[in-house]
Order: C-alpha cells, then structure tokens, then sequence
C-alpha cells in the first residue's frame, strides 16, 4: 500500500474505535467522547498497540503517516487553543475581581504547591525530567500542569450538568478564566529562554503593536470577514511565538486572547468549537497517544501518575474550600466547584505536549500526567451530579 492508502486506515481507526466505544459502552455520563477519544489514543499508542501488536502498529503508524498526522494535530490544536483565548471573560471577573481574584488564586496556587512536592519527589528517581530542563522549570511545569482547569472541556461537562447559564456556572467561568491567564503566562515564564531573550522581546514588542493595529482592523471590518482574518491572524502570532522559541500553541492562545468574544456570533463560535472537536481534534488526540511510553516500567507510571492525581485533587479541593470559608459560601458550594475546576483533559494534555516538545518532561512524566488528565476529568460529573441533585432537592424541600 502506499502512505494515502495506509493515512486512511489510520484515519478510520481514528475516527471508528473511540466511538464505537462510546457509543456501545455508553459511557457518556463518566467519559464524555472527548475523553474516550484521549484514552483511545493511548491505547493506539506504543505502549500498547505497540507492543501487543508491533508488526501492525509499525505498519499503520510509519514516520510518513505520523509525520502527516502532526500536521492535522498541529492546526486541530492551534484552533482549540485560540477558541479557548477568546472565550475568555475578563470584564466580568474584573467586576466582581475580590471574589474571583481569591478563588481563582486559591485554586491556583494550592494545587500547584502540591504539584511542585509530587515533582520534587519524583526527583528522588532518574527518568522523569528532561534532559534539557533545569530543575525549576521540571518542577513549576509539573506543578502548574497538577493545577490547570481545562475551561472548553468545563463548558461541555457543565452544559451536560445544566449548570452552565446558571449563577453558579457563570461564576465557574469567571475562575477558571483568571486562571487559563495565569497558567500560560507560567507557561511562557518556564520556555523563556535567556539565550534568545532579544527574540522574545521583539516578538512580544511586535505582538503588543500587531495587536493593537489588528484590533483596529477587526473593528471595521463585517463579521464574515473576521472569521477569515481571525485565522489568518491565527497563523501569524503562532509563527511569531516559535521563531522567538516560546511554541506555536503559545501563540495560538495569545492570537485568541487579544480577540474580544463581541466580535463573533456567540453561536457560531459554538458550532466552530463543536466541529473542531469533531472533526480534526481526534488526530491530535491520537498522535498525543503516540507519544505515550512506559520504558520506566508501567507500575512506576501508574505509581506517579497517581501521585500527581492525589496532588491535584487534594489541592483544588483545599483551595477552594479555603476560599469559600474567606467568601462565606452556602454549604456545599466549595465541592462542586472544586470538583468542577478539576476538569483537565484537553488543556492540560496541551500543556504536557509543549513541556514534552521542549524536553523539559520525558515521555514517561508525559504519560503519567495524561494518566492523570483523563482520570481527574472522568471523576468530575459522576461526583457532582449526586451533589447538585441534593441541593436542588433542599431547595425544592425549602420552598
């Protein structure tokens, strides 16, 4: 066969085993398509495809296809992360600033401490950090990834949840939206490299123009032609932001988040973020899972992927409730929203390529913080829905 006819296999089988299994298995209330996509495609993945079946998987999966499939990764993922960028909702969570700015920091800044100390520790043993990495930028990239909150993958769940146009939701997205800010300016703080800081200054300089002219030029222009400009524009910041050696999904979220939500209809971002997910996210799932290894052993990626699980969790749940205790909330409220902030999926996975990309992780930390992505993620609705039937039960009893 030649590389078109092998690329289609591979995209049959991207696009038919997670949604067989979805569908089948009827998994949607515990891992939504999106997750079951993720999972899929690390079993797709070397470590176990590729090693129960090696001759198919190395047949499928040669450097032709995989070099094609990257490309498709690449543009999915850079579409994402922009979508992600201008959903952000700064102007409210300005307005209500005391309450946001203390919950999104606790919510932040918690996990992330215990993220450092489930780095730390794995420091203790060889193949966990990259070989180009300094200790620091090791242990601020696990610990951050220990603390992100993946807001598309928190709209869908909280849609699912019915949740979303309520108070409580809005609120949510105002947390969560201070701290994707937060968590790719940390991003850019570890890639910064020294060496090339003049680059990184003149890219960050010609953006801060670039961006102030482009916010010029969308102004005037109809909104059929945004959207055409928007991607071109895309493309631009992307390319900027990895000459000057920050990544190209740097530069993507950056390219998203100096766009104002106003400028496009609200529904057809909605169709767009929808259609991404199903119609070129898959290959970026798939190729994350090709990047998947065990060669430390599987017991030892479970053991820390478990780590950083415990880590995570425990500390979004103690953040929160730290800052609900600050904030006087009603009783309950602090556990559905740290749960709910605990989604990851998508943007950690995102961010744990990047670290992978620049080796300051190994494929192995790779792997285990994807273990714990999608753990934390499938845990979110099955516990919170329980909490928000009761509340709405006391409510119900109340009036």
């Amino acid at each position: 066969m030649n590389t078109t006819e092998i690329f289609l296999i591979a995209m049959t089988i991207i696009f038919t085993v997670p949604y067989l299994i979805w569908r089948v298995g009827k998994t949607d209330y515990y891992a939504p398509l999106v997750v079951v996509q993720i999972i899929t495609g690390i079993l797709l993945g070397p470590g176990i495809l590729g090693r129960v079946f090696p001759d198919y998987y190395h047949f499928v999966f040669n450097p032709a296809v995989i070099q094609s499939l990257n490309g498709i990764a690449w543009w999915a993922v850079m579409l994402f992360v922009m979508i992600a960028g201008v959903e952000l909702d700064l102007k409210k969570a300005w307005a209500h600033r005391r309450e946001s700015g203390i919950t999104a920091g606790l919510a932040l800044g918690t996990p992330l401490l215990f993220g450092c100390g489930a780095a730390l520790l794995m420091l203790t043993v060889d193949g966990w950090m990259g070989p180009k990495a300094l200790t620091w930028q090791f242990v601020v990239g696990v610990g951050m990834a220990c603390a992100v909150t993946a807001l598309p993958i928190l709209i869908l769940l909280m849609e699912k949840l019915e949740v979303l146009r309520q108070p409580i939701g809005q609120r949510i997205l105002r947390y969560a939206s201070l701290d994707d800010i937060a968590i790719w300016g940390v991003l850019a703080l570890i890639l910064m490299d020294w060496e090339r800081i003049g680059r990184q200054g003149t890219f960050l300089v010609a953006f801060a123009v670039a961006a102030w002219l482009f916010h010029k030029l969308m102004q005037r222009l109809a909104e059929r032609d945004r959207w055409y400009v928007a991607l071109i524009w895309l493309a631009v910041v992307s390319f900027g932001a990895d000459w000057a050696g920050l990544h190209f999904m740097v530069g993507a979220f950056l390219a998203g988040a100096s766009m104002e939500a106003a400028w496009f209809d609200q529904e057809k971002m909605d169709l767009l973020r929808h259609h991404v997910l199903l119609v070129i996210m898959p290959v970026f799932f798939l190729s994350t899972g090709l990047r998947t290894n065990w060669a430390l052993g599987g017991e030892a990626v479970f053991v820390a992927a478990g780590v950083l699980l415990v880590a995570s969790i425990a500390g979004k749940l103690i953040g929160v409730r730290i800052a609900g205790r600050i904030l006087n909330w009603a009783p309950g409220e602090a556990s559905i929203i740290g749960w709910l902030l605990q989604t990851k999926a998508l943007i950690m996975i995102i961010f744990a390529n990047i670290l992978l990309d620049k080796q300051i992780i190994t494929s192995e930390t790779f792997t285990a913080l994807l273990l714990m992505a999608v753990v934390s993620t499938m845990l979110t609705v099955p516990v919170v829905a329980p909490k928000l039937a009761r509340i709405k039960e006391l409510i119900f009893r109340s009036a």
